[in-house]
């Protein structure tokens, strides 16, 4: 589909929000065309990246939102650090948790960084951790991150 495609489709509804996310978006050769696109078009823009990929070509004007990968993912050493120092003050960090270890992992991530006081989304894979049991761990150590559902899953899309 084409970009203008995308933002024809995108103005078919009244929201002013938009977040680009589902797989890599930054793999698409056209991501930063449609970021601009919809920029130009008077969208609030959020963009979900896995964080493997350089984020400093994305404009400033979009909030990214870097999933660092637990170990639990299978993909833990697929991060790249070095896009720590790139992020923004409007930029949030997401941490994808299937068990305690990576709850732990991500604690210790946020302190080694000094990524306190940012915006923080902890979300449980549901079909192994009960977000339930997330939200106790956060609260006994008074996490002050968000806790996060997937929604797609709920939803039931892929």
């Amino acid at each position: 589909m084409a970009v203008d495609d995308v933002v024809a489709a995108v103005a078919a509804y009244p929201a002013k929000l938009v977040e680009i996310t589902g797989g890599e978006p930054l793999l698409q050769d056209e991501a930063l065309d449609l970021l601009q696109a919809l920029h130009g078009a008077g969208y609030e823009l959020l963009l979900e990246t896995n964080g493997s990929i350089y984020i400093g070509d994305v404009p400033d004007y979009v909030t990214r939102i870097v999933d660092v990968k637990c170990p639990g993912s299978g993909h833990g050493g697929s991060f790249m650090k070095w896009n720590l120092k790139l992020l923004s003050t409007r930029d949030e960090l997401k941490f994808v948790i299937t068990n305690y270890p990576d709850y732990r992992f991500a604690l210790e991530f946020i302190a080694e960084h000094g990524l306190q006081g940012r915006t923080i989304h902890f979300s449980p894979v549901t079909s192994v951790l009960p977000a339930k049991t997330l939200a106790a761990w956060m609260l006994e150590d008074g996490v002050t991150a968000r806790l996060q559902l997937q929604l797609h899953k709920s939803l039931q899309l892929p």
